[in-house]
């Protein structure tokens, strides 16, 4: 196993060099980046006594800009765009091998520090919803493979597809108007993690703040997610239950929660957990840009919508450079989890290939 871990680990490196690579060349035929984003401001603090003229942008080319190529070789030199594409990048990976991102071109902060700051919103919308979708879906995936066919299988499975087929920001809207204070019920609020007077109370008061203020947010970006674990472990326990192992446990006198939980379940599990390092992980760092929109949450989904639209190349590649290595690492974990749950699963053959 130890051969094949470090093969998969030797495998991200062309992985992430290959993907920084696409997205830095995609960037530089993006029109309208930060140096023409720049000189448009400047141009229009000039003309217009320090308003913005944004959509004039493509003109500053054009012998009409008013600004001297003397200052258009300053701020080309500032963000570094002076040097050639090859260089930048390389200098750009060898910045990144150490983790050092750089600063942000419109928030003028560190990229780490700007992450950082952002990470309590997607934390919680993540893990919250991580722990809901795991705690209801595989106790109710379980009951529905027991009662397949049942009253109770009809009317679960057509609850969690309605649920499935509601977009997460409709579902927000929906919930905004029964119980934010939109039309009918004003119990929960709209607005950020916590109350304005969050720091003057007590911590138990704290902490009933928090978790009121995430009870929509959660539910909103969490619904969507429990048919499909809730389908999957309904049909995983039910393949393990059509085995003939099932047959012979029960013929041998054994009840039903013995036969469940002692023979189809550390069977039947194995597809499910094994998807559990990636998920908690990559829970920690996911963003939803509509939630946190609707929400008024300060996440990593709008700071990325935000450096997009803004051109602010060096958060986009540096969380792109980030979560991709947190992804991969995930999927090795997944991957290893295989041999965690199931003895039987071994890497030999992999390795002798």
């Amino acid at each position: 196993m130890a051969a094949y871990i470090v093969r998969r680990l030797l495998l991200m490196i062309p992985t992430i060099f290959g993907i920084m690579l696409v997205t830095f060349a995609v960037t530089q035929f993006v029109p309208g980046g930060p140096v023409e984003r720049m000189l448009a401001q400047l141009q229009g603090s000039d003309r217009a006594g320090g308003e913005v003229h944004a959509s004039r942008s493509m003109d500053l080319y054009q012998g009409n800009k008013g600004l001297d190529e003397e200052r258009v070789a300053q701020l080309t030199k500032l963000y570094g765009f002076d040097k050639p594409p090859i260089e930048r990048f390389l200098t750009m990976m060898k910045n990144y091998l150490v983790f050092d991102f750089g600063t942000s071109y419109y928030h003028h902060s560190s990229v780490v520090a700007l992450v950082i700051s952002k990470l309590p919103v997607s934390m919680s919308l993540g893990l919250w919803s991580f722990l809901i979708v795991y705690g209801v879906c595989i106790p109710l995936g379980i009951a529905k493979a027991m009662r397949e066919g049942s009253r109770f299988d009809v009317i679960t499975s057509t609850a969690i597809l309605i649920g499935y087929a509601i977009p997460g920001f409709v579902l927000a809207i929906a919930l905004i108007v029964l119980f934010g204070g939109g039309s009918f019920f004003s119990i929960f609020p709209l607005r950020g993690l916590v109350s304005d007077n969050w720091a003057e109370m007590g911590l138990a008061a704290k902490v009933a703040d928090y978790l009121w203020h995430m009870v929509l947010p959660v539910l909103s970006s969490a619904v969507g997610s429990l048919a499909v674990m809730t389908l999957l472990t309904k049909n995983s326990f039910l393949e393990e239950i059509r085995k003939q192992y099932v047959l012979t446990a029960r013929a041998k006198g054994l009840s039903e929660n013995q036969v469940l939980y002692r023979h189809v379940f550390r069977n039947a599990i194995i597809p499910i957990i094994t998807g559990f390092p990636g998920s908690f992980i990559t829970a920690f760092f996911t963003g939803s840009l509509l939630i946190e929109t609707i929400f008024s949450l300060d996440g990593m989904g709008l700071l990325a919508y935000e450096s997009i639209l803004n051109r602010d190349y060096p958060v986009v590649l540096g969380t792109l450079y980030f979560f991709t290595i947190i992804g991969l690492i995930s999927r090795l974990l997944s991957d290893l989890s295989y041999v965690v749950v199931d003895p039987r699963i071994s890497f030999e053959s992999v390795e002798s290939r």
